[in-house]
């Protein structure tokens, strides 16, 4: 669906890329730098709100970006030869350094021809059974799109191993979360959600919905990392760790 929002977001996003790309050009200083990619850079282009939302080398987001600096700085862990879900593989940095160290690594999606990724699975995060597979389960911007999320999260902690983690990311506002309708228009789901197929918008009471399911939970933000390193790398959102009881 194309819309006046994505038009504007689209528009904000190649024009800061031009400027970022004239400025590395003209010699301008690498004073930045991506985790993701791990090259200095001179910035991050803007998109939609976010002023300094993508690196300009690799494209890298500010969460795909925490990711990497949470694993860097031993924060969160991925240990060896574990079994990972990864949700929606989008982000080619994290899907090459999940592939490296898993064992068994899982890509899926519930349209997994979406993806140019290798090995890539159908998976409907409503009806999964997996018992006690996985040690680590990332989602990143999921869960704003599954009709049920206490189901999901009830599925997400069945296919954990006991002490295994939930890694999720979700779109946060300063508001308690609030789900659509069914029968709610792409339309008015952009308006109130901030994009067309998200049914709901979370507030950080996600976490509560969370220790529903079973989960122990802990909320690590990105303003919570060191200053200098929040502004070097343009870090960004909140992870979700969700932790299966062991």
């Amino acid at each position: 669906m194309i819309t006046m929002q994505r038009v504007r977001k689209a528009a904000g996003k190649h024009l800061s890329r031009a400027e970022l790309a004239v400025r590395s050009a003209f010699g301008a200083a690498r004073d930045r730098h991506c985790p993701a990619c791990r090259r200095d850079v001179v910035g991050f282009f803007r998109y939609g709100d976010e002023a300094e939302w993508g690196c300009l080398d690799c494209g890298a987001s500010p969460r795909e970006r925490l990711m990497h600096h949470l694993l860097d700085e031993g924060v969160i862990a991925l240990p060896a030869w574990s079994a990972v879900l990864h949700c929606a593989p989008g982000e080619a940095s994290l899907i090459e350094r999940f592939r490296a160290h898993a064992g068994d690594y899982v890509p899926a999606d519930i349209d997994p021809s979406r993806y140019a990724v290798p090995g890539v699975q159908h998976l409907d995060l409503m009806a999964m059974t997996d018992e006690s597979r996985y040690d680590r389960i990332y989602a990143s911007h999921v869960m704003e799109h599954v009709p049920d999320d206490a189901v999901v999260l009830r599925n997400l902690l069945r296919a954990l191993k006991p002490g295994g983690e939930a890694w999720l990311l979700v779109p946060l506002w300063d508001r308690p979360s609030e789900d659509g309708p069914p029968d709610l228009s792409g339309r008015e789901r952009e308006r109130r959600f901030g994009q067309w197929d998200h049914v709901r918008q979370y507030g950080r009471d996600f976490a509560e919905r969370i220790r529903a399911a079973g989960f122990e939970v802990d909320l690590i933000d990105a303003a919570s990392r060191p200053p200098e390193a929040v502004r070097r790398e343009a870090l960004a959102d909140t992870l979700f760790r969700a932790r299966r009881p062991a």
